[in-house]
């Protein structure tokens, strides 16, 4: 069915409702109308990296480690495994009539906000710092959640429109400020390739007001931008009880009836929440046209139609056996694999195991279910922790011994003990093994969205970069034992890690891996598997230098505007193989040619190494000529590859014109440049990627 054909029967079956009967259409939680036929419906629903909160479901790496794989066709089939467990669940709700809320079929994912500051909570919902990679992981996962069928499969959101990234704890009143270059440098490029080229079905306002406005209720945003310039036809939603903050926190209106006109005033066409119970209040004072109210309903039965609610769909059949099941699980085994990052390795990886005696496996997120499936998850039938992993890969062959070493923040483990109660057990294991694995990071209840359960000041961000002080103190323990050691970081955000690029013998940066993404993580650790997943954020060494969270400006920030050499980059992660970019050459020959088509780029890779591995191979552009351009060069264009020991091929890239572009002070989009560097390797061209390296980006000169 095509959306004219869906919107000519919404606008028919609103057309026979009472004002009543409408208004009651732009909640969440919309009640039946059994006069019409039409059951009741809750729009509320997530699939954020797998179905959540609505029962057993499969449970995918946080999306911060699904940024890490930087494969686009990984991202489509997840999303398409995520809908089809949807389909498989509402299938089966509707038999046993449940329609309540995490049952339906509007997906409130992805989230394509920029991580633009390390601190920020949520940023382990995004797919990371850079608007190229977010809008390539994006526009692949709405397209696999939404198919390609007669019908949509399930409705996805892009999520939260536009300038949103913390804090947390201000956002129910906080202003983003923000110029018009950065707002189309940075914030708006994943919100208009979702829009524009996923065709996403329903995009989500944020909390907070930008630049003055709410973004449930902005005039520029909305209307001129999303409405307008992008033509987005689909539904808006506002995030949840954001339209009560317009009066209670933002003071833009004084009152909910004010506050209800306002967002359907602006296209606000369903809200999470229960402010739009005073639609007929607005209504019968005479501040609300009945026109507002039946343009949000038509939209929202027209959504309702493209899903094929009212219809007999291809999808009415999906059993429920669908959900976790093996397809579904060895996708989820996959993208474990290819999101964990190799940060350091002196050669201690991967380990052998026929070499081994004892290992010891210590630290708070070593055997932590909630270490491995982030927020916004759904529950897994069964969960493999890290040392669960180890313990399964290694059988009787090598003795495992354990130890937790500290409480994941708190000061001790057992409430009568003295502090650092669990140091001197650790300390024994360390002393006793080989080798130790550390587990050490952060989960839900440390980094999160505001409100989450049990979260840091009912906030999620963090105050800096650092450890919660009882793993400082198990870190610095297990360094004063000399014993070599792998750290593993199960966390969703950049932490600081200079201790251990100084004493660690490896790192990995495992993000949340997922719910049984111990077995991955062990497949790496001893060679089954090489490590292929890439940094989609910057690891700094300090916040030495970076703006405030609260500005909103890019300056320090990001790999694109960073002024001095991180810990590690954007784009970097070791293999086990030896990967490397022989030649970069295309049939391109000016740039004024590049500026009108594009650039297919053709880049020859090789491994030199013993071992097959997948890598990313990477293109950045960096235009001349213009003071216009961001201060680093841009990632533009990157794919997964394979590549055997010994092996050398040619690999073909497409580069947009956009990425010969740049934004300026207007925020309009210009091809003001002279000409343009074009890099390509398995990392940034950046020194700090060199010296980890010890390999040179290829270059062009236009």
């Amino acid at each position: 069915m095509n959306r004219e054909q869906a919107k000519k029967r919404a606008a028919e079956l609103v057309e026979k409702m009472t004002i009543e009967e409408m208004a009651s259409q732009l909640r969440f939680d919309a009640p039946a109308i059994e006069r019409l036929g039409i059951p009741e419906y809750n729009w509320w629903n997530e699939g954020l990296h797998g179905l959540a909160r609505a029962g057993t479901a499969t449970v995918f790496p946080q999306a911060i480690g699904l940024g890490a794989t930087f494969d686009t066709e990984l991202l489509a089939q997840i999303g398409e495994a995520v809908s089809v467990e949807a389909r498989a669940k509402y299938n089966a709700s509707l038999q046993e009539g449940d329609r309540d809320i995490y049952k339906g079929l509007t997906i409130w994912s992805p989230n394509v906000n920029l991580f633009r500051d390390p601190r920020w909570g949520r940023g382990h919902e995004t797919y990371g710092e850079d608007p190229v990679l977010i809008s390539r992981m994006g526009v692949s996962f709405i397209q696999g959640l939404q198919g390609d069928g007669e019908y949509l499969r399930t409705a996805a959101c892009a999520k939260h429109f536009a300038v949103h990234s913390g804090p947390e704890d201000m956002r129910h009143f906080f202003d983003a400020k923000t110029d018009q270059k950065t707002l189309w440098e940075t914030y708006l490029p994943a919100f208009e390739a979702c829009v524009k080229e996923g065709e996403v079905e329903s995009v989500m306002g944020a909390y907070n007001r930008t630049n003055g406005e709410p973004c449930c209720a902005h005039r520029y945003l909305m209307d001129e931008v999303l409405r307008g310039k992008w033509g987005f036809p689909g539904h808006f939603v506002s995030d949840c009880w954001a339209i009560r903050d317009f009066h209670e926190q933002h003071k833009v209106t004084e009152r909910p009836e004010e506050s209800v006109t306002l967002a359907l005033e602006k296209g606000c066409d369903v809200n999470c929440g229960c402010t739009y119970q005073k639609i007929l209040s607005a209504y019968q004072e005479g501040i609300l046209p009945l026109e507002h109210i039946k343009r949000s309903a038509v939209r929202l039965f027209t959504t309702r139609f493209l899903l094929g609610m009212f219809d007999q769909t291809e999808y009415d059949s999906i059993p429920y056996e669908k959900v976790e099941c093996r397809e579904h699980l060895e996708l989820a085994s996959r993208a474990a694999r290819e999101s964990v990052v190799l940060l350091k390795n002196n050669g201690i990886l991967p380990l052998q195991k026929d070499k081994l005696k004892t290992i010891g496996v210590i630290g708070p997120n070593a055997d932590s279910r909630a270490a491995l499936i982030g927020n916004y998850h759904g529950t897994s039938s069964r969960y493999i922790t890290v040392l669960e992993g180890i313990q399964d890969y290694v059988g009787d062959e090598v003795r495992v011994l354990y130890s937790r070493g500290s409480h994941l923040y708190l000061d001790r483990e057992e409430a009568l003990a003295k502090e650092d109660d669990r140091l001197s057990e650790a300390r024994t294991v360390a002393k006793c093994s080989d080798l130790v694995v550390l587990c050490l990071g952060l989960d839900e209840s440390l980094e999160g969205e505001e409100g989450d359960d049990g979260n840091g000041y009912a906030s999620g961000d963090k105050k800096d970069l650092k450890l919660p002080a009882s793993q400082i103190r198990l870190l610095e323990t297990v360094i004063q034992t000399g014993k070599p050691f792998v750290l593993c970081m199960l966390s969703g955000s950049a932490m600081d890690m200079n201790d251990a690029d100084r004493y660690a013998s490896a790192i990995l940066q495992v993000w949340y891996p997922g719910a049984r993404g111990g077995k991955e993580i062990a497949d790496i650790l001893f060679g089954k598997v090489s490590p292929s997943g890439k940094l989609p954020i910057t690891i700094y060494r300090d916040l030495e230098g970076m703006p405030a969270f609260t500005d909103y400006s890019m300056e320090g920030r990001t790999y694109r505007y960073l002024q001095k050499p991180p810990l590690y980059p954007f784009g970097y992660g070791l293999t086990y193989g030896d990967t490397c970019v022989t030649r970069l050459w295309w049939d391109t020959p000016c740039y004024e040619d590049l500026v009108r088509k594009g650039a297919k780029v053709l880049v020859q890779a090789a491994n030199r190494g013993g071992v097959e591995t997948q890598d990313v191979l990477q293109l950045y552009v960096h235009v001349t000529g213009t003071e216009q351009e961001v201060p680093n060069p841009k990632l533009a264009a990157f794919c997964r590859v394979n590549l055997k020991p010994g092996e050398e091929k040619t690999f073909e890239l497409w580069i947009p014109t956009e990425a010969f572009s740049t934004v300026n002070e207007k925020g309009e989009r210009c091809f003001d440049g002279t000409g343009a560097y074009i890099y390509a390797g398995f990392g940034q061209p950046d020194s700090r990627t060199r010296e980890l390296t010890g390999r040179e980006c290829k270059c062009l000169k236009v």
